[in-house]
């Protein structure tokens, strides 16, 4: 019996990982900037006349509306908001890189809308002291060899860490979504195709 053609002896391409941070951020910063711009021109003409507390209701629920079109509604139809289409960066669902439901992305919206105000207090709980004792289980450098972590002993009864590396959990958000390059996208798209053909 002839063995099977090598396309079948293939494994399924994996999923594009997370979109570095840089390109995230700036995505972020272009979709505030944008945002309030356009919140900002369209209450310009009524803001001048009220007085400073009406001027900022004026200012923030158009400032909302529009966050909520760019982030949720065009999400939903092109993949990415205005800043990350820009920056080439696409929303993708998990686990199989499927368009972003609609519940999705209002999920993520609100979650984007409840964290900044609590940011400082992130900031401010307490952490654990950093004494010079590594914690059991978490890898330190080996000595004459700095940059080579020494290997990781299970301990019974201690969690183990779990290391973020390409495509983990660690690039995902709060609602099953990553951000991903739009050449990774496109990229898995044809080995998708090709390992389908195949």
């Amino acid at each position: 019996m002839p063995p099977p053609p090598y396309g079948l002896l293939r494994p399924p391409p994996s999923l594009p990982s997370g979109a570095d941070g840089m390109r995230r951020y700036l995505a972020i910063a272009l979709d505030c900037y944008l945002c309030l711009l356009a919140a900002g021109l369209l209450t310009r003409p009524y803001v001048h006349a009220a007085e400073t507390g009406r001027a900022v209701v004026l200012t923030a629920l158009p400032a909302l509306a529009l966050s909520f079109v760019n982030q949720v509604l065009l999400t939903a139809a092109v993949r990415g908001s205005a800043g990350k289409l820009i920056m080439g960066v696409r929303v993708v669902g998990l686990p199989d890189a499927r368009r972003p439901g609609l519940g999705q992305l209002i999920r993520r919206w609100l979650y984007g809308l409840v964290r900044p105000p609590l940011q400082p207090w992130y900031w401010l709980r307490p952490r654990p002291a950093r004494t010079g004792v590594p914690r059991p289980g978490v890898p330190r450098p080996t000595s004459g060899q700095p940059g080579n972590p020494q290997p990781v002993i299970p301990q019974p009864g201690i969690a183990q860490p779990e290391r973020a590396r390409p495509g983990s959990v660690a690039d995902d958000d709060v609602a099953g979504l990553r951000q991903v390059r739009r050449r990774d996208l496109r990229t898995y798209r044809r080995s998708v195709a090709a390992h389908a053909s195949a």
